[in-house]
């Protein structure tokens, strides 16, 4: 089961795409992430996604609908902007009276406990939170909503380490605990390889990988050998990535290449490896789709 699905989706303003020709599957019950470079299309597919915006081209469904303003699918999602957007004149305790007020699914138990284990007074005004504190009121807001797709964009930005670890932390106890399905946004990579195991790449408004992680991972290959010698491997290979020096090669392949020289080194590929590696090359986007998109 597929619980966003987007279709040749574009939108533009004006003469410039910010998002086009976008085609990805997410499943049911992974935790995507969202990566690319600042202005890459993220949040323009996220308030797609929501209904937000309205697509200048093509199609894209959340659980089997187009949302478009439909209570009973927006009942299901939770959207958290990368403003964190809350009201400052609150009380946390407001906050959570509006959230109850406004979703039919409002679970004000799991509201009021997690704040507790989290040491956030209810009487506090939300202005007078921290960053940290103000992250965490407002994915408690979404979370009590309890939804079957969360979408988060970029909401670490502005944390210090500690607060962008006890988001993380939080999070990933409410998908141990529920099972949903969450998008998370992001440009920096190092705040996602431990807890995402599903990867959506947008470069310049295209989507140019979509697909398990481990199998992305295990498809590709690192490999360091002599310079002169690869031209040669290159041409043989679908090479995502070619750096080199007067003397060294590195490239990062797919995984089904021949026996090579051995002069050759191999070794497997990181994740933050993998994607730079995509978004230096966006004609990278022209390999193969099979070997790109899977679910399980």
């Amino acid at each position: 089961m597929t619980v966003l699905t987007a279709t040749g989706l574009g939108k533009r303003y004006r003469r410039s795409w910010a998002l086009r020709d976008c085609t990805l599957a997410v499943p049911a019950g992974r935790v995507v992430a969202l990566v690319g470079p600042n202005g890459a299309g993220k949040t323009t597919l996220l308030h797609l996604a929501v209904g937000l915006l309205t697509p200048t081209a093509g199609t894209v469904e959340v659980l089997g609908a187009t949302v478009d303003r439909d209570r009973r699918t927006l009942a299901r999602i939770a959207f958290l902007a990368q403003g964190k957007p809350l009201y400052d004149g609150f009380s946390v305790a407001e906050m959570l009276t509006f959230g109850r007020r406004m979703n039919p699914g409002w679970d004000q138990e799991l509201a009021v406990t997690r704040l507790g284990e989290l040491g956030i007074p209810l009487d506090r005004k939300v202005g007078k939170l921290s960053g940290g504190q103000q992250a965490q009121v407002a994915l408690t807001v979404a979370l009590a909503k309890r939804p079957e797709l969360l979408l988060l964009d970029e909401p670490l930005a502005n944390l210090d380490p500690l607060a962008r670890h006890e988001v993380m932390r939080g999070l990933m106890a409410a998908v141990a605990e529920t099972g949903m399905t969450v998008v998370l946004s992001s440009h920096v990579v190092s705040d996602l390889e431990n807890t995402c195991d599903w990867l959506v790449v947008l470069n310049g408004g295209r989507v140019q990988v979509s697909g398990d992680i481990e199998e992305l991972l295990t498809a590709h290959r690192l490999l360091t050998g002599p310079a002169e010698l690869a031209d040669g491997v290159a041409g043989r290979l679908t090479t995502v990535d070619d750096k080199r020096t007067d003397r060294q090669a590195t490239l990062l392949v797919r995984a089904d290449a021949p026996a090579l020289d051995p002069r050759w080194t191999a070794r497997p590929v990181g994740l933050e490896e993998l994607v730079l590696a995509y978004l230096r090359r966006p004609d990278a986007a022209t390999l193969p789709r099979p070997m790109l998109a899977s679910t399980r």
